[in-house]
């Protein structure tokens, strides 16, 4: 009799079932297991899509970094940052740094300009692409202090960056990165 429900509860779902929590098991292990070995994937606008590999090289200027608050939470209640492992449940940013300790930052209007040269796709916003306000830090001319860096991507005019939050601790990088795969 066994055989007989075990055939009546076995139905297309239930077959397709034990391959999908198979696959999805696979694809989180590998995920995860690519984070320990220092890959990161980049799916975000504001860096070339790709396959990117953590370095000790300290002049590598990519960065990985989680936000501090409240612009943290401000990017995850508006969809900026997907799930990941930054102790607000978020995933890190990653982002060019474009300016560091000594450099000569001007925000304005126009952009983010770095010991006078403008960055081309950094002018800030005033709304998101849902029409949402965006407030850019305040306008002006800004000596990077040490310990602190000016991280924007000239990529995409959208990005997320430094021109919204301002200047950033090195003591939140996480990881500094070099471009592996990229499309």
């Amino acid at each position: 009799m066994t055989g007989l429900f075990d055939r009546l509860r076995e139905t297309r779902v239930s077959r397709a079932r034990r391959p999908a929590a198979t696959a999805a098991a696979m694809l989180i292990g590998i995920f995860l297991a690519c984070g320990f070995v220092g890959l990161r994937f980049n799916f975000s606008p504001s860096l070339p899509i790709g396959l990117y590999v953590t370095t000790t090289d300290g002049r590598a200027n990519l960065v990985e970094f989680c936000p501090a608050e409240p612009f943290a939470a401000l990017a995850i209640m508006r969809g900026y940052r997907d799930p990941g492992t930054c102790r607000d449940g978020a995933a890190p940013l990653l982002k060019p740094v474009v300016a560091s300790a000594g450099d000569v930052v001007e925000l304005s209007a126009r952009g983010v300009s770095v010991n006078g040269v403008l960055l081309p796709n950094t002018a800030p916003l005033s709304k998101d692409t849902r029409d949402r306000p965006l407030e850019p830090w305040p306008f002006g001319r800004y000596i990077v202090d040490p310990e602190t860096v000016w991280v924007a991507s000239s990529y995409h005019p959208r990005s997320f960056d430094s021109r919204y939050f301002g200047p950033l601790s090195t003591a939140a990088i996480r990881d500094r990165l070099k471009p592996l795969l990229t499309l």
